[in-house]
């Protein structure tokens, strides 16, 4: 196993070799010509044909050649990172050497294939701003996991993040990126979304999708076969559909897409292959940015960007208007923020929310899926068959954990803090959003709360803004801290309403010191001035 030494400053480092199972990897392909064989033997009973065994030869003939050859590349490739650069040197019979400055590397992504994982290597693949092929780009084939990482933590820690943010190329297509775009709701809801479509086409045609012959074929065999088998095929076909689908609809909604700052004080988002898109927004009236991680995105470590910014329109017009980035590696997310915000995107450590905030989510989830979805099968059972009164203890043992797990994962989500100009808050399980918002473009502050939250003492603090969604949420605060968040965050808007009298615990403080905001000490907003205005308390 290749490690990263150390070196001292200055002089070069140490080169290193790729693993040895990469010629494992370049076995790869003959899987399907040694599988086609091995059938073609089974289907004859082990009665091998001439042509058979012709095809068996020339797959040995050609393992036997393409061995040595990545034999050979494999011994004449090796990289290494200087104080400067990464390098890396290639060739069988020329030689080449190719570098890259390391303040020039923002995105450093790690892909594995099947095969990979099933040795246990990965490729590494380090590019520059903008980069969208080979010309600007290194990749490595295979190392080590545990190699890779250690590879891309020194490649990004020593990569210059502040000429990162000032590049006037923020981010540009990388069609590796299409492995995300199965990887959301699409790939089964837009099946669905697509049927609902296709039978309202029919039906204003006056045509009853019911009575086509294809559709009685259809459930006449799936009624047919055992439901084992049906619904399991159901659903490949609907994956598989889907998966179709959302790769279309990526490829032609992100053709050709650039992200780039036309000058200091505009930016602008270009895509399209059928129907091109092209968005400018006015660095003025940028408020700060978005980083969303849907649960099956997240789980693939991609995540996608939104703009924060006034002028795109209503509601619905901002969510679409303001996407500045696809599906994408969650590095290449953080940067393209970056870019956008001009400044590094605060991904920090956030502060952490009461244990009240979990439980509430527990009970929640239970109260409002697990419980109802029991009683309807129980009373259907009784009323319709037994069978259901199975399925509703069945409902009621898997949905259970499941809604714990959601509860848990979308309490670990929650989060808020400081950082320079920016105000973040986190939260959210089926898509996790982080969003910086500048403190100066907060208008006024609303805290407001439930039945329910009062009674475990939380509070949602919901910051104003002329942009975006015009409300950004901080959910499910300590009562007694959030008046102290809102008023570090955007000094002056609460001054009236803060108790210099020294009621109520003391809140914690959001200064320098842990969150790297300005702002003095704060004291808790009055007793009295707080339940006054529990239920919807506006500050302006």
């Amino acid at each position: 196993m290749t490690t990263l030494a150390p070196h001292a400053p200055g002089a070069p480092g140490r080169w290193h070799r790729l693993d040895r199972r990469t010629l494992l990897v370049h076995c790869g392909w003959m899987a399907a010509p040694l599988g086609s064989w091995a059938l073609t033997a089974l289907a004859t009973g082990g009665r091998i044909t001439p042509g058979a065994w012709i095809t068996l030869t020339a797959v040995a003939g050609s393992f036997a050649v393409l061995t040595v050859i990545g034999l050979i590349r494999w011994a004449r490739t090796d990289y290494r990172v200087t104080d400067d650069s990464f390098e890396v040197r290639s060739g069988v019979l020329t030689r080449r050497l190719r570098s890259v400055p390391l303040h020039r590397i923002r995105t450093v992504d790690l892909t594995a294939s099947p095969l990979h994982r099933l040795f246990g290597v990965t490729v590494l693949r380090a590019g520059t701003a903008g980069s969208s092929g080979g010309g600007a780009e290194l990749s490595l084939e295979a190392l080590t996991k545990a190699d890779a990482e250690r590879l891309r933590a020194a490649l990004l820690a020593r990569a210059d993040t502040a000429a990162a943010a000032e590049d006037p190329v923020v981010s540009r297509i990388n069609w590796r990126w299409l492995r995300y775009a199965p990887l959301t709701f699409w790939v089964i809801g837009g099946v669905f979304a697509a049927a609902g479509g296709l039978y309202r086409v029919l039906d204003g045609a006056g045509i009853e999708p019911w009575k086509l012959g294809i559709v009685r074929s259809a459930f006449d065999e799936f009624g047919a076969r055992a439901l084992w088998i049906t619904i399991p095929l159901a659903l490949l076909a609907v994956l598989a559909l889907g998966t179709a689908g959302a790769l279309v609809l990526y490829v032609e909604g992100w053709w050709n897409f650039r992200l780039e700052w036309t000058d200091a004080h505009t930016l602008r988002v270009h895509r399209g292959l059928l129907t091109t898109r092209s968005v400018t927004i006015e660095r003025g009236r940028l408020r700060g940015a978005v980083l969303r991680e849907p649960l099956l995105l997240r789980a693939g470590g991609g995540a996608t960007v939104g703009a924060v910014a006034g002028g795109l329109g209503n509601k619905d017009e901002n969510r679409k208007r303001s996407v500045i980035l696809p599906p994408a590696p969650r590095t290449e997310a953080v940067r393209t923020a970056s870019g956008t915000l001009r400044t590094a995107f605060p991904d920090i450590e956030l502060r952490a929310h009461p244990k009240a905030a979990l439980r509430r989510r527990r009970t929640r989830g239970l109260l409002l899926v697990t419980l109802p979805g029991t009683l309807v099968l129980a009373f259907l059972g009784l009323l319709l068959t037994p069978v259901l009164l199975h399925c509703a203890w069945a409902f009621a043992l898997v949905s259970a954990p499941v809604v714990l797990w959601l509860a848990r994962d979308a309490y670990r989500s929650l989060g808020h803090g400081l950082q320079g100009r920016y105000l973040v808050a986190r939260s959210g399980t089926f898509s996790r959003d982080t969003v910086a918002l500048q403190r100066e473009a907060i208008a006024a502050w609303t805290f407001s709360t439930t039945p329910f939250s009062r009674r475990t003492g939380l509070v949602t603090l919901t910051a104003a803004v002329a942009a975006g969604e015009d409300g950004y949420h901080v959910r499910d605060l300590a009562a007694a801290d959030a008046p102290a968040l809102a008023a570090a965050a955007a000094p002056g808007i609460l001054e009236e309403f803060l108790d210099h009298g020294g009621h109520g615990r003391p809140a914690p403080a959001y200064g320098h010191g842990h969150s790297g905001g300005p702002g003095r000490h704060r004291k808790p907003l009055s007793t009295h001035a707080l339940h006054r205005n529990r239920d919807d308390l506006d500050m302006t």
